[in-house]
């Protein structure tokens, strides 16, 4: 996995802006520590930080390859999965290859498909192209936005990058936002508006979506969506092609020339991928995989069952690694580094995110970095099998709302009277422009026409804030972080699977269990869904607490918005909130480490209201 980043004017010699270049490329040296490299062009540059993983040798960027006269140079963050069958078709059209990485797949399929390219990948990525022939570049995001893909477009240039904070460091963009962007930080975050950059100018390809910068303008397109098919297969076929999708798309993440691991919580999703990565470890005498898990510091003393969080994951995570025969290490997180790493997060992902379930994910991923470069995680299971309860809930189900933020009442709560008066309309137009866009047959019920709009839902919006903080907390640390469940084929599948099939026997993700209940122990294929954990030590919340107070007595932008008795009743009264600000776990301690978290980005970023 790697950074990239670019800019085009017609106007500028690049050749003279180096130190700008250099100060763009030195804001994703996290993203990618072990090499860097820039490309200049007259008008364009092209920028790489690398992270190897592949063919260090001939795998290089930026990488230039020249085709009838024409030079072509890409630069590219992201694994594929199909390069292998990719190389030997294009060889069979006279395409040599100098190495094995899969820079050189993607840079020659675009040579030979041009923008159709994309419909030949199978993969997580971002990437640019030029065109030394006409000056074009050509930009590309995956089919399920796992890797991110910024730009700005302006009169006569456009700059883009895999992370925000290297566009503010071209000079050009701003740290500016209007009152779109206030909407979406106070309330839809950490959520985004499908392509939003929340900073003013700001956008973002969406998954599965390409543009061509060509003649000082951006035209983007749509070159992957879902779409409603009749689902032909049988209660057993379905079974048989969910296995066989999920395997295939394990199996083939498995490639690496650098060491691997896994993520296991013991839950359904990672214990699949867990297992089943053990088993082709055995089959191919590669030796033992090695897995990791997450708790805090003193938990179990307070841990707390809910609807959401019915138990602990320890006794699970001890029954998998004794099934999977792994060498296991479990990460302990303190409570005071918890806490201190919400500013990580937020430089991380550029803005206030998902508080300390990204923190942890931060810590977790630094530890995991001191002995490996990639690991394979579960994520993305619920949103594409039913994972969540308001996908089983009827009384939430046909809610005309986000249902992981039902109500903006604890969003209204801690601004003052007057402050962004429009932000229930404006969440509820993004609802509703969103499910409308939802692909449907005339022969759907009323229960499956509802679902494949929850798939909307939950695709573009829940989905896409865990892959961000996936990204974002992973590469901060240099570590890329692979989802097998977020294989576009297993995700075309999901959508026109009847939720008759998909819940099969009335349970949550019940086609994947009935699929791996023969390669997992029964106790942890039919466990109930239980969330990434959090912290329940009461140190945290006065830790937040702590913080916030001190906030409150700054007279900032940002705390000139607050209304400061609401959110000391919260402090006063925690348990009385119990409504979640985003997602089932985003209670007292992490509303006010929301607040934590924009009081840091506001001052870190000079954030300037427009």
């Amino acid at each position: 996995m790697c950074g990239i980043a670019g800019w085009i004017d017609s106007k500028i010699d690049m050749s003279e802006k180096m130190v700008v270049l250099n100060k763009m490329s030195q804001t994703l040296d996290r993203r990618g520590p072990d090499e860097n490299g820039i490309y200049v062009n007259k008008n364009t540059a092209l920028i790489h930080r690398r992270l190897v993983v592949i063919d260090r040798e001939n795998g290089k960027q930026p990488m230039a390859v020249k085709h009838n006269d024409t030079t072509y140079v890409i630069v590219y963050n992201g694994e594929l999965y199909n390069t292998a069958s990719l190389r030997e078709e294009l060889k069979a059209d006279g395409f040599h290859f100098r190495g094995h990485s899969d820079t050189e797949v993607v840079l020659k399929t675009y040579i030979k498909y041009g923008k159709k390219c994309a419909e030949k990948l199978n993969g997580i990525f971002a990437f640019a192209i030029f065109n030394s022939d006409d000056k074009s570049v050509f930009l590309c995001r995956d089919r399920i936005g796992v890797k991110p893909l910024f730009y700005y477009e302006y009169s006569g240039g456009l700059l883009f990058a895999s992370e925000i904070k290297a566009l503010l460091a071209s000079g050009v963009v701003k740290p500016q936002i209007n009152e779109q962007g206030l909407y979406e930080i106070f309330f839809l975050g950490p959520a985004r508006t499908p392509s939003c950059g929340i900073f003013k100018g700001v956008f973002e390809l969406n998954p599965g979506e390409c543009a061509m910068y060509a003649n000082g303008r951006l035209t983007r397109e749509r070159y992957f969506t879902v779409e409603a098919r009749e689902h032909t297969d049988d209660e057993e076929s379905t079974i048989e092609k969910t296995r066989y999708l999920l395997t295939d798309a394990i199996e083939r993440q498995l490639v690496s020339d650098v060491p691997l691991c896994f993520f296991l919580s013991g839950g359904l999703d990672s214990s699949i991928i867990v297992k089943t990565a053990s088993n082709y470890h055995k089959e191919h005498k590669l030796g033992k995989i090695n897995t990791y898990s997450v708790e805090y510091r003193d938990n179990q003393k307070y841990f707390q069952r809910s609807l959401f969080q019915p138990n602990a994951d320890y006794e699970y995570i001890s029954l998998m690694t004794k099934s999977a025969d792994s060498r296991h290490r479990e990460v302990i997180l303190d409570n005071e580094l918890l806490a201190d790493a919400l500013y990580d997060s937020v430089e991380a992902r550029d803005l206030p995110g998902y508080v300390d379930v990204d923190s942890s994910l931060l810590l977790f991923c630094r530890e995991i970095k001191r002995d490996f470069t990639v690991a394979l995680s579960g994520e993305c299971a619920d949103e594409l099998f039913g994972g969540y309860p308001w996908y089983h809930n009827k009384n939430i189900l046909f809610e005309e709302c986000f249902p992981w933020s039902k109500s903006q009442d604890i969003r209204r709560f801690i601004l003052k009277d007057g402050i962004l008066e429009n932000g229930e309309e404006y969440v509820h137009q993004r609802y509703k422009d969103t499910i409308n866009l939802a692909p449907k047959l005339k022969s759907d019920s009323k229960v499956n026409a509802r679902m494949r709009e929850m798939f909307y839902l939950n695709f573009y919006w829940f989905m896409q804030c865990l892959l961000e903080r996936k990204d974002r907390c992973s590469m901060y640390n240099g570590l890329e972080v692979r989802v097998p469940f977020c294989d576009y084929r297993l995700v075309e599948y999901a959508y026109n699977m009847p939720w008759e099939l998909k819940a099969w026997n009335g349970r949550e993700k019940g086609i994947v269990r009935k699929a791996f209940e023969d390669i997992l122990p029964d106790k942890i294929c039919w466990r109930k869904k239980s969330p990434y954990p959090k912290t329940h030590n009461p140190v945290y919340f006065n830790l937040c607490v702590e913080r916030v107070r001190a906030i409150l007595k700054k007279k900032t932008i940002f705390t000139e918005m607050l209304n400061k008795d609401a959110i000391e009743h919260i402090i006063e009264h925690p348990d009385k909130i119990t409504t979640p600000w985003y997602g089932q776990l985003m209670k007292s301690p992490q509303i006010l480490a929301y607040i934590i978290e924009l009081d840091y980005w506001f001052e870190k970023y000079n954030v300037e209201i427009v």
